[in-house]
């Protein structure tokens, strides 16, 4: 999946372009260091329909002024959904946006990046995230789950992505750290039984003795 850099002008070319590489070419491929972190733009999941159950975009970091607006995203969205509504393919050249996706059950994960990105890296991100939100609700991604567990879901987003730096890539990490114990009130309830048997404990020794004297 990866390919030669391109000229950041593409950032404003409209329309879709499914991206072919030429693997000759990319093997002399060298990124600048400035090019070397690769910036997440946006995470979106939307439905079978189109319409949005979860998104966050993030501000571009070299020209503020890129950012859409709640309109222009809506937009976006809805021209990104009718390009890959079907299953097939993984990325796309949309916008002058380059994104990654993925399909599941009535639900398409996608994440965002600029033009010259390197889609390996995103579309790692993707997969880190989909896993780890897969692990979590014990692989029923879905509408009705993800729904009933955004919180979950944004967790696993902030573990992942950091204002639009990616600070994780391992699903299994991201799940550890978004998973938390459910014994907090268990906990409660286990030392108030220990205490009750305890004092049961020494009030039937007591009571013994008593029938001793």
């Amino acid at each position: 999946m990866a390919r030669p850099g391109q000229n950041r002008n593409l950032y404003q070319t409209a329309g879709l372009t499914i991206i072919y590489t030429e693997p000759e070419r990319s093997l002399n491929v060298v990124r600048t260091p400035k090019h070397a972190r690769t910036d997440v733009n946006a995470f979106i999941i939307l439905d079978s329909e189109g319409h949005r159950v979860l998104a966050k975009y993030y501000r571009p970091k070299t020209n503020a002024q890129d950012a859409l607006s709640p309109k222009d995203q809506r937009t976006f969205e809805k021209g990104l959904w009718q390009k890959t509504k079907k299953p097939g393919g993984d990325v796309i050249l949309f916008d002058g946006h380059l994104a990654v996706f993925r399909h599941s059950l009535d639900l398409i994960f996608y994440v965002i990046g600029g033009p010259t990105e390197n889609e390996i890296m995103l579309y790692s991100v993707l997969t880190a995230l989909f896993d780890a939100v897969s692990l979590l609700l014990r692989n029923q991604v879905e509408k009705r789950a993800v729904l009933e567990n955004l919180d979950l879901v944004l967790l696993c987003l902030d573990e992942t992505i950091d204002d639009g730096i990616i600070v994780e890539t391992d699903s299994t990490t991201i799940a550890s750290r978004v998973s938390r114990p459910k014994a907090d009130t268990t906990e409660i309830v286990i030392n108030e039984q220990t205490l009750m048997s305890a004092y049961q404990t020494v009030k039937d020794k007591v009571q013994q003795r008593i029938q001793q004297l």
